[in-house]
C-alpha cells in the first residue's frame, strides 16, 4: 500500500502578476458580444462589438412583431485561445468576482435603506 504523502497534489498558490502591454497602444477595447467554443482541448474566446444602433433596430423590430434577421454583422475585437484548464481558472475568477459584486450590491442596498 502506498503512502499518500508521496502522491503529488495539485495546489493553487496566489502570486502578484503584472502584465505589461504587448503593443504601444494597449488600451482596453470595448466589447458587447462574446462567444466560447472548444476544439481539440483548446477553448477559443471571441470578443466582438456589435453597433448598438443595430441591436436597437432588431429589438424594435421584434417588439413590432417583425421577423428577426437571420444574422448580424459585428467586428471581431480579439480572439483568445487557452487550454481548458486555464478556462476553468478563468471561470472560477469570474464567479468569485460576480459573487463579490453581488455581496457589495446587497451591502449597498442595506446601507441606503
Amino acid at each position: 500500500m502506498s503512502d499518500m504523502k508521496d502522491t503529488p497534489v495539485d495546489k493553487s498558490i496566489s502570486l502578484n502578476v503584472r502584465l505589461k502591454p504587448s503593443e504601444p497602444t494597449a488600451h482596453p477595447l470595448a466589447v458587447n458580444y462574446s462567444n466560447v467554443g472548444v476544439a481539440q482541448g483548446i477553448a477559443y474566446l471571441d470578443f466582438g462589438f456589435i453597433e448598438p444602433a443595430a441591436l436597437a433596430a432588431i429589438a424594435k423590430a421584434a417588439k413590432d412583431g417583425q421577423a428577426a434577421p437571420k444574422g448580424l454583422d459585428g467586428h471581431l475585437v480579439t480572439r483568445v485561445a487557452m487550454g481548458v484548464d486555464v478556462l476553468a481558472r478563468l471561470q472560477q475568477q469570474i464567479q468569485q468576482l460576480l459573487g463579490n459584486l453581488g455581496d457589495a450590491r446587497q451591502l449597498n442596498m442595506k446601507t441606503t435603506s
